[in-house]
């Protein structure tokens, strides 16, 4: 079997072989904790150097640990006394071919054979001798103990997800990916431990039929070592550890009250701390790792593990620890009547906490009503693996509620998934719910279709939502978008939903909605209200909050708080397993990076997004990655490689309707006005529908462009744009505009009043922190006659950029940084961001030293 996810490791491996042929030896202790791999990679180096290498193999034996020189004595029959004598003997056999001495399970030597083999290791630098240890981190723990303390180490962490997931395959065909997922999410990425979870998967695991495997399987190797350290604690250091073990919110304080309430003394924790089962990291004790958590639950006798839980119900006695203690009470019953307390509980319980509560309902109730609840709980805390997984067993019960499966998890698939399979899921539930719930599952179905960009199914899950009785912001949601899509009259129904908003979905709805009008200030201010509401029972829908917040942004020209923004919804994607809203977030950024003028981070995050949008099919986060690339090749004139990028890219009706601009512009430099002029009619009409100004000035600017050669209708556009960007905000835009139309001006041999404009250009796009466009600025400035900037445009102090040097300006007066955010409109966070750059650029450590370069 392949070594899978140990590149550097296998590289350091073999550059020492390579030295030790040439003479020049060394050592190496490989750390780690069980099941990592110590072994399969000195294995991997003894085969490297087997050819040319005359290998030792040294494996510490348990049985052996306390017998004097008993390791050196299978090697050296002779068992020389002194040390220095080992390291002799070891030198001769190496004057043949050189020496590979490979030292397994070290922790298990003889004191004296591994202090004999140690003193050797640190003097082999000029002999043909390799020396390998591999050994438990426990004694890392116990610094006392260890005897290779002063030999190079190489600790092993745990393999990643993806790596994870081929060692997984290695064991199993077909295997779900939401099992997949579980499995790798319990292993915490030990290989051993995923070897031996993928060979000991039962078909109805792999079906999803029954339960996936809440622990390693009983004859697991590596179960084993964490059961013989659990054994070897005294009774009281167990029940004090399985207090973490049965509770992973335990804090110093409730730990050591439920061990005063039996007489326990919590220094008989430190052997269990020594072996690497508990953790205490500030006030918090918890088991590192929810693979060891797993262990020690399933194998700690009932009585002890049923006593801590009661000792924990006893004391988790506040208000906020209610949905604890009734978890705990329910662990040590076997009640029916427990699972309503249970609900109960979890119903105002956050995510963790609920899921944990309806899993033990379920299990005493077995109503598969129970598993949708853990599923819910799950997805909202980040798990949609689990999510799926206990859906597919509701499922499998014919006592489930008809549709409520399918919605959850077309939620979950909208999110996180496939949209084509979502949209059907949706489907399927709006035809199995009651009336009342069919119209917004239909409308999700919609929204399935629209991130796919699969306009003709949205249009037909309209026609088909018509006469759905539901509430009324869906049924104009549905109608008014419907319209739009089909050209039809969209203003007044989603103009009329604008009104109607209460929830954080509602809101959300609503934002579209504003979007499609083209009200940028309204579609910001829906959007941070639904930012705000996505604190509570919401919280799933806050990264899709943020998303559509960091779009407004982006339309008001508000770039620096559209990247915070999305930063902060892409973390909480992620978080939350939510791989679809993730790639939305990462696509806007790479606009946003394309915008400025940076390349790197636009195919940074154009290439993280791309590997889930191409996978699954998402028409919206691959148009706004065209969107992105398309905006850099016009910057680095490139204009017909952006009008076919955005030609081509993925169809989603919306983004082209929104990106014309954009192609008009590079339709026209690269020759191709015929398509430019045919892309502008719809842009346009939309433009005008909305009355934004904004939009309007959009639409001028391409007219101009179009122009040619008729000076006077030219003039008359981009005069009219930029009034209307004045207008409708977004200064990056104005600042576009005014950079075209000085361009023009030159070329129309006005250099004096290009010069206005490219002046006013220059300077924004400096504020604006993109030095692409500033370049293009300068240059045109420098082809209009101008040599220096001037006063408007001189270099900003010491390399800051003119935001930057604003910002510092103002501090240096003596302003807050919420003073400073309320002057220049910016968020006091994106203000602190500017300000640890300029401290940075400048050298400097306060507030104070700062003033001294604005004098």
């Amino acid at each position: 079997m392949a070594v899978h996810g140990r590149d550097r490791e296998l590289g350091l491996l073999d550059e020492l072989v390579v030295k030790a042929r040439t003479g020049h030896g060394g050592a190496l202790a490989v750390r780690s904790g069980p099941g990592l791999g110590r072994s399969t990679l000195l294995r991997w180096a003894a085969r490297r150097a087997a050819p040319d290498f005359r290998v030792l193999s040294l494996p510490g034996i348990r049985a052996e640990a306390k017998l004097n020189r008993a390791g050196l004595g299978r090697i050296l029959p002779d068992m020389p006394d002194d040390p220095r004598d080992v390291r002799c003997s070891l030198a001769e056999m190496a004057e043949e071919r050189p020496l590979l001495c490979v030292v397994d399970d070290a922790h298990w030597l003889d004191r004296e054979s591994l202090d004999a083999l140690a003193y050797t290791a640190r003097r082999v630098a000029d002999e043909p001798i390799l020396m390998l240890f591999a050994a438990h981190n426990e004694h890392i723990l116990i610094p006392e103990r260890d005897r290779l303390a002063s030999i190079p180490a190489l600790s092993l962490p745990p393999l990643g997800d993806e790596t994870s997931r081929l060692v997984l395959r290695e064991c199993a065909e077909d295997i779900p990916e939401e099992l997949e997922s579980i499995l790798v999410d319990l292993s915490g990425g030990n290989p051993r431990a995923l070897l031996e979870l993928g060979r000991s998967l039962t078909p109805g695991q792999l079906s999803g039929t029954e339960p996936p495997p809440e622990t390693l399987p009983a004859s697991s190797e590596l179960r084993a070592v964490y059961r013989r350290r659990f054994f070897r604690l005294s009774e009281s250091a167990r029940l004090l550890l399985l207090m973490a073990v049965v509770d992973d919110h335990l804090d110093t304080v409730t730990l050591a009250r439920a061990a005063a309430s039996a007489g326990l003394d919590l220094a008989e924790l430190e052997p269990a701390r020594a072996l690497g089962l508990i953790a205490v990291e500030g006030d918090h004790v918890t088991v590192p790792g929810r693979l060891i958590r797993s262990v020690l639950y399933a194998d700690a006798p009932l009585g002890e593990r049923q006593t801590a839980h009661r000792l924990l119900a006893g004391v988790l006695d506040r208000p906020d620890q209610r949905a604890r203690r009734v978890w705990h009470r329910a662990a040590v019953t076997s009640r029916l009547g427990d699972a309503t307390g249970l609900r109960a509980a979890a119903l105002n319980a956050e995510p963790t906490e609920a899921a944990r509560l309806w899993m033990r309902a379920a299990e005493l109730s077995g109503d598969p009503d129970d598993l949708l609840g853990a599923a819910g709980a799950f997805w909202r805390s980040g798990d949609p693996a689990r999510a799926r997984n206990l859906i597919r067993r509701a499922q499998a019960d014919p006592g489930v509620p008809p549709g409520e499966a399918e919605l959850l998890l077309g939620e979950i698939e909208l999110f996180d998934g496939l949209p084509g399979r979502s949209r059907v899921l949706f489907q399927t539930a709006a035809d199995l719910l009651p009336p009342e719930g069919r119209l917004d599952a239909l409308v999700r179905a919609g929204e399935a279709a629209f991130l796919a960009g699969d306009m003709i199914a949205y249009l037909e899950l309209a026609a088909q939502a018509k006469d759905v009785p539901g509430p009324e912001l869906l049924a104009l949601h549905f109608e008014g978008t419907s319209a739009a899509f089909a050209n039809g009259d969209f203003t007044t129904p989603l103009r009329k939903l604008l009104t109607l908003p209460v929830s954080c979905l509602d809101h959300i709805w609503a934002t579209t909605a504003a979007v499609l009008l083209g009200d940028d200030t309204a579609a910001h201010e829906l959007a941070g209200r639904a930012v705000r509401a996505a604190h509570g029972g919401y919280s799933t829908l806050r990264p899709a909050a943020l998303h559509l917040l960091a779009q407004a942004d982006v339309w008001r020209g508000r770039f620096a708080e559209a990247t915070a923004c999305s930063t902060e919804g892409l973390a909480l994607a992620r978080a939350m397993g939510q791989g679809n809203v993730a790639a939305d977030h990462l696509s806007l950024l790479a606009l946003l990076a394309a915008l400025h003028g940076d390349r790197e981070s636009c195919e940074r995050h154009a290439a993280q997004a791309i590997q889930t949008a191409s996978v699954r099919g998402l028409s919206r986060s691959e148009a706004f990655i065209s969107w992105a690339r398309a905006a850099l090749d016009l910057l680095e004139d490139r204009p017909a490689e952006a009008a076919a990028r955005l030609e081509v890219m993925t169809v989603h009706p919306v983004v082209r309707v929104l990106t014309t601009p954009l192609y008009a512009e590079a339709a026209v430099q690269s020759g191709r006005h015929e398509a430019a002029s045919g892309a502008l009619y719809l842009f346009d009409r939309w433009a005008q529908s909305t009355a934004n100004p904004a939009r309007m000035a959009l639409a001028q600017r391409c007219y101009a462009l179009l122009s040619g050669k008729d000076d006077k209708g030219a003039e008359e556009h981009f005069t009219a744009a930029l009034a209307l960007h004045r207008l409708g905000g977004s200064p990056f835009e104005l600042a576009r505009t005014q950079l075209l139309y000085g361009a023009w001006l030159r070329r129309a041999r006005r250099p004096s009043d290009a010069r206005i404009h490219l002046r006013q250009a220059l300077h924004t796009f400096r504020y604006y922190e993109a030095p692409g466009w500033a370049g293009r600025a300068r240059a045109e400035l420098r082809a209009a006659g101008e040599s220096s900037a001037g006063p408007q445009g001189a270099e900003p102090v010491a390399g800051l950029t003119a935001q930057q040097e604003q910002i510092a300006r103002l501090v240096a007066e003596g302003a807050t940084n919420r003073e400073i955010a309320a002057r220049l409109t910016l968020s006091p966070r994106t203000v602190e961001h500017h300000l640890r750059n300029v401290f940075a650029r400048l050298g400097v450590r306060s507030r104070v030293e700062l003033a001294r370069f604005f004098p």
